[in-house]
């Protein structure tokens, strides 16, 4: 596959705060490849020097083969930016919202009509047409704003938190609809903090502190010795008593990590302990667990596993 997004060891320092650190990685085309990171970990930064917004202050990218300091107008035209905060203009309706945004990148009034209507067709907005932007649901203002920033038909496209504030069902239709236009070869970088969203990207970076601490496919991040620790295995309980049964295995000697998932609990435990020995000893308490099975560690897992890990790093270097 060719790379849609190339960085090279991209730095961005304000003052002497270090907001990126040597970030080198690249992004397939035709991908969707999620950044993740805790907010003021340098996400939205990395997203506008990518987006030829703000110069490194070392280190290079390259964004469709364009050059993001010495090329940021080629930049400009060869991606679409779609904001958390939803920023068209609500007093327009949806068909005069596409006609802004098509004359701003300069289509043709023949290109600028066929392309509208291919994408009410594929954003699902069409009979949306004529109505404000400001009347419309969360969900239907999200694929507006997406409809505007692929209008130019853009190669990459950022989407910064683009669920953010939206139901679930509104979630999933836009997420399907990003895969759709994959199959058109649009590549997606996208940041998120819906673990069940990072799930669906076909990669994932995930920037801690300015630093970028994974990356790679969702399987090879669940695998790292941070996460998946040599001699453990981690197993899902699922009881009633939620916080008594969680004090319970936080009180235990062998249990090396318990949160609570829902009305379930995920545990680190030894390879060697068994599903039965647990059963036998729950069988001895008042604590109904309806079942206990072995599983992977969900994304969420694994991001707090590898915070967790950098933060003991960090701690050990500072007291060397």
């Amino acid at each position: 596959m060719t790379e849609a997004i190339v960085l090279d060891k991209l730095t961005k320092v304000y003052g002497q705060q270090v907001v990126v650190n040597k970030l080198s990685f690249a992004v397939e085309k035709g991908e969707i490849f999620g950044f993740l990171g805790p907010n003021g970990s340098g996400k939205t930064t990395t997203i506008k020097m990518l987006c030829g917004l703000v110069n490194p202050s070392s280190g290079s990218a390259t964004v469709d083969g364009f050059d993001v300091v010495s090329q940021p107008d080629m930049v400009r035209r060869s991606i679409g930016y779609m904001s958390q905060q939803f920023s068209l203009y609500r007093s327009l309706n949806v068909i005069q919202n596409l006609d802004f945004y098509a004359e701003v990148f300069g289509l043709s009034a023949q290109k600028a009509a066929a392309r509208k209507q291919e994408i009410l067709q594929i954003t699902g907005l069409s009979g949306q047409e004529n109505k404000r932007a400001a009347s419309l649901s969360g969900g239907w203002k999200q694929r507006l704003a997406l409809a505007c920033a692929i209008v130019h038909e853009p190669p990459i496209v950022f989407l910064d938190e683009p669920t953010a504030g939206i139901d679930p069902v509104a979630r999933r239709a836009l997420w399907d609809l990003l895969f759709t236009l994959t199959t058109t070869g649009i590549t997606f970088f996208v940041t998120t903090h819906y673990m069940d969203e990072a799930e669906r990207c076909n990669s994932v970076g995930y920037i801690y502190q300015s630093n970028l601490i994974a990356l790679g496919r969702v399987d090879e991040l669940r695998a790292m010795p941070a996460v998946s620790k040599q001699g453990t295995k981690r197993l899902e309980v699922t009881c009633s008593k939620i916080m008594e049964t969680f004090q319970y295995f936080r009180s235990r000697d062998y249990v090396d990590d318990v949160t609570i998932f829902g009305r379930a609990l995920h545990l680190v435990v030894p390879a060697e302990l068994t599903v039965e020995s647990l059963y036998d000893q729950l069988a001895a308490t008042d604590l109904k667990v309806s079942e206990i099975r072995e599983i992977q560690p969900s994304l969420e897992d694994v991001f707090v596993a590898l915070s967790e890990s950098e933060e003991n790093r960090r701690l050990v270097k500072n007291t060397v």
